[in-house]
């Protein structure tokens, strides 16, 4: 599909300091996209991110990539701590939890994708660069979600597709490996990596199930 942004800019960036190594994406958590989009572009907000799909497809751009967009908040992934810095940052609008968590409409992963692919292409980043809001701030937030379709962007080369190999090791070492920040306990970092890799059940508990795939995720290096 043909990436034609709509331009929307944001007053909330500033220089980067680093290389841009990641993708982060999130859901708005709003009950509407231009609710969502209204708040990025305020600037007594202080948030903004790159990119914002809305439940249509249609793609807004709120930063020029060069930029510094303030989307990823206090966390860290692979002992990355300015993930502002290192990221590009794609605001999907859907109201999260707390507003009932629909699911993501297609049309809306299609330009996901789509997206991804593009920033994947011209930054010479693999698919393991794309990382979830929840990944690099467990316990701190959960988008975007167990609902959000890792699995149709790992067979479309826009994340990290499960291996079949094994590493070895005890899970919180195995987790740290990965990329997750241990700060907060394991507890939170279980269930962050359960949203993304084993959405049915997310309890924080590391069973047969969890283990064997902390063992094949961490196998990625």
């Amino acid at each position: 599909m043909s990436l034609k942004p709509i331009s929307a800019p944001s007053p909330n960036y500033n220089k980067r300091r680093g290389p841009i190594r990641y993708v982060v994406v999130h859901y708005t958590g709003m009950k509407t996209g231009q609710a969502a989009l209204e708040r990025l572009r305020d600037k007594e907000a202080s948030v903004s991110s790159h990119y914002l799909v809305e439940e249509d497809g249609r793609l807004f751009q709120l930063v020029d990539e060069h930029h510094r967009a303030w989307h990823a908040g206090r966390g860290s992934w692979r002992g990355e701590g300015d993930l502002n810095s290192a990221s590009i940052g794609i605001e999907i609008v859907n109201p999260g939890h707390e507003f009932g968590f629909p699911d993501y409409p297609e049309a809306q992963i299609d330009t996901v994708i789509a997206l991804v692919r593009d920033i994947l292409a011209r930054h010479n980043l693999p698919p393991e660069a794309v990382i979830g809001h929840s990944d690099l701030a467990p316990g701190r937030k959960i988008d975007p979600g167990e609902k959000f379709p890792w699995d149709r962007l790992a067979r479309e080369g826009c994340a990290a597709a499960l291996p079949g190999e094994k590493a070895e090791g005890e899970p919180a070492a195995l987790l740290k490996l990965i990329g997750y920040t241990l700060e907060p306990g394991l507890k939170p970092v279980v269930e962050a990596f359960q949203r993304r890799w084993r959405p049915a059940r997310v309890d924080g508990q590391i069973d047969a199930e969890t283990r064997a795939l902390i063992e094949r995720v961490a196998s990625l290096g």
